[in-house]
């Protein structure tokens, strides 16, 4: 292991570690968030992170399911990190990390291949203007530089069989312009959830599950608020320890 890796526990749980570098984006409670509001039935045998950095969704999601996770990731050496996690926790015949562009993913796969596609996606549009970070890596995890939004949706519609569902994390402040995107390429919003930083402040972050060609029907659902004083509440902690009871 390089001399600027970590190992870390994954949401705090000892049963789940995840190889880390400080130079890197490293995962946050977006993706925490994101994995937990996924849905996944007994029939799903297929599921796939897009822009999986060092694969905290998967990882998080091989909680939840017996399904195949594939961690698609564009920056090489973001996707050995994955894999070397995958490795730590010997989930090399749960978890597949791919090293690719989330642009044309779909042409290595058969046609609506997937149940489940997830993505934790750059939030920020990207201009010659915008402020970035000096790491390259984390430049390419939060602005749009190599993807956009509506980038991920299109291929998202390729790779979700009928009905298949596409769960994202994203800004409070874009949504409109992802709803749009989602109605024009024939997705119906299913679930829609907002993520308040603490009770009493407005939404930074909304939650979303979109059906591909499903049945136009929204459940919005309570908000979620990450904080109470400076502690974290109780049901953002309970996310923390999901899968501690079941050990």
């Amino acid at each position: 292991m390089a001399n600027n890796e970590v190992v870390h526990d994954l949401l705090g749980y000892d049963g789940l570690k995840i190889v880390q570098r400080s130079d890197m984006f490293n995962f946050s409670l977006d993706s925490t968030l994101l994995a937990d509001f996924v849905r996944i039935s007994p029939k799903v045998q297929q599921i796939i992170d897009l822009g999986t950095g060092n694969g905290p969704v998967p990882l998080f999601l091989s909680l939840k399911t017996n399904a195949h996770i594939t961690g698609l990731e564009i920056q090489e050496d973001v996707a050995m990190l994955a894999q070397k996690s995958v490795d730590i926790n010997h989930l090399c015949n749960r978890i597949t990390i791919v090293n690719g562009d989330i642009k044309g993913i779909h042409k290595h796969y058969e046609n609506s291949f997937f149940e489940i596609v997830t993505c934790n996606p750059p939030f920020f549009k990207y201009k010659d203007t915008s402020v970035t970070n000096k790491h390259e890596y984390k430049t390419i995890a939060r602005h749009e530089v190599l993807v956009t939004i509506e980038d991920i949706i299109l291929e998202a519609k390729r790779l979700l069989k009928t009905r298949g569902s596409l769960y994202l994390v994203h800004r409070t402040e874009r949504l409109i312009e992802i709803i749009q995107l989602l109605l024009e390429h024939r997705f119906s919003i299913k679930r829609m959830r907002f993520v308040h930083p603490r009770e009493g402040q407005p939404s930074n972050m909304v939650l979303l599950e979109a059906s591909n060609n499903g049945k136009t029907e929204l459940e919005l659902m309570d908000p979620l608020y990450v904080h109470e004083g400076e502690a974290y509440t109780d049901e953002v902690l309970t996310i923390f320890r999901f899968g501690k009871d079941e050990s």
